[in-house]
């Protein structure tokens, strides 16, 4: 009979078909703080699993940094994680001088004025789905929608968005073999040891980064790039060529698969909860309150990972400097001692501090707010459609510990 020790959340096929709920609650119940075995060469790590813990782990950076280990599990030398280094794995001064960069471009003012392009978008791609009788709405609403938006953002043509999707799936999908070139872990994935998600996907949004880079220094563009190559930083250290390809990569996943991935589960709970789409409907001005519930229940992003900087002991538990430690949102987002009923989809649901954006800290998604709008938007405009829909054979994620997503869910029309 296995027990809590031999339960390690390394084990990628615990996710195959979304959150493994009953062993997060096992750890949150039983072993809050759980030591997980992995192969080599990594070393292991600490999974933090309740809601308060991973608060304190964010908002630590002191004891629990970013920048002496990778974002996610994976143990970097020295060497690569400086040639690797984003905003992600970066604390301090410099941190919020590369945050404050773009923070004003999302600024729930500054989005404002993208609202009527929003709603125009939405309605675009909602019309083109329902013309159908059946369709995935992964292909013909979650991944249309967010992309468009980033690629506004960027100021890019249209015509560049199937490339900037295939890019996203690959770089997060690098455990997934449908989606991963090279998959994490294999032989041939130390051909890119130096590359963020170790994929050769990336060395085409780097490529594609600097040519957009390269047109627009100098000008006077407000796009997200343009911003980038023509902003002095703050702290008088200049954006390098480390600093733009990596930041750029992060724009291109962030700007579109974790709103992709929650307009995704937003709809699988709400075909499988009729009574909330019924109270949306008869309470409209509730969506944008509810938002923080499709949020909380989605909870794109399952971890990040922390590096201890000195031996300290959460919630009982001796940690060594050096240890890596993972916080599960996906798992602080059902923690019974916050969320009453955490398993219930309530789009009611009041208080809700989920952290799906992380909750505090530094750290905090840059882009929440665009995030938010953009799935209010979509739910005000489908919810509002005489139009019913229904699963349609079985959903199907992304086979990974990282990202929690769907690479397809068939839908038809009621």
């Amino acid at each position: 009979m296995s027990t809590m020790t031999d339960v390690t959340l390394a084990d990628i096929s615990l996710f195959a078909e979304g959150a493994p709920l009953m062993v997060f609650e096992d750890l949150r119940r039983d072993s809050p703080v759980h030591w997980n075995v992995e192969d080599e060469p990594n070393s292991g790590f600490w999974s933090v699993t309740r809601y308060n813990d991973i608060v304190e782990v964010l908002r630590d950076t002191e004891m629990y940094s970013s920048e002496i280990g990778a974002a996610n599990l994976e143990e970097l030398d020295p060497r690569q994680l400086e040639i690797r280094r984003s905003i992600l794995e970066t604390d301090g001064v410099r941190h919020r001088t590369l945050r404050r960069m773009l923070q004003p471009q999302f600024t729930p003012r500054a989005l404002a004025g993208y609202e009527t392009f929003l709603r125009g978008i939405t309605a675009t791609t909602l019309d083109k789905a329902l013309v159908q009788s059946d369709f995935d709405f992964v292909a013909d609403v979650a991944a249309d929608f967010p992309i468009r938006v980033l690629a506004q953002l960027l100021d890019v043509p249209e015509s560049d968005i199937p490339s900037l999707i295939k890019w996203g799936n690959k770089l997060i999908g690098n455990t997934d073999p449908e989606h991963a070139d090279v998959l994490l872990g294999s032989p041939e994935s130390e051909m890119y040891r130096d590359l963020p998600f170790r994929s050769p996907a990336a060395l085409e949004v780097f490529k594609y980064g600097y040519e957009l880079a390269w047109s627009r220094k100098g000008g006077n563009g407000t796009d997200l790039v343009s911003v980038l190559v023509n902003t002095e930083p703050s702290d008088g250290i200049p954006i390098d060529a480390r600093d733009f390809r990596n930041y750029f990569l992060l724009l291109v996943i962030a700007g579109n698969e974790t709103t992709r991935h929650t307009i995704t589960h937003t709809m699988n709970n709400l075909m499988a909860n009729p009574d909330q789409i019924a109270i949306l409907r008869a309470n409209p001005e509730l969506i944008p309150w509810a938002v923080e519930e499709f949020l909380r229940a989605a909870s794109p992003v399952h971890h990040f990972r922390r590096t201890a900087r000195h031996n300290t002991v959460l919630n009982g538990q001796e940690i060594k400097a050096g240890d890596k430690v993972v916080v599960w949102f996906s798992s602080g987002n059902r923690d019974e001692e916050v969320f009453a009923n955490p398993n219930a989809f309530d789009v009611q649901r009041h208080p809700n501090e989920h952290m799906s954006f992380g909750r505090g800290g530094p750290h905090m998604c840059l882009g929440n707010s665009l995030a938010r709008l953009e799935i209010q938007i979509m739910f005000e405009d489908l919810l509002a459609r005489d139009v019913d829909l229904v699963p349609n054979g079985k959903a199907d994620y992304v086979y990974s510990n990282f990202v929690h997503g769907f690479k397809r869910l068939p839908v038809r029309k009621a």
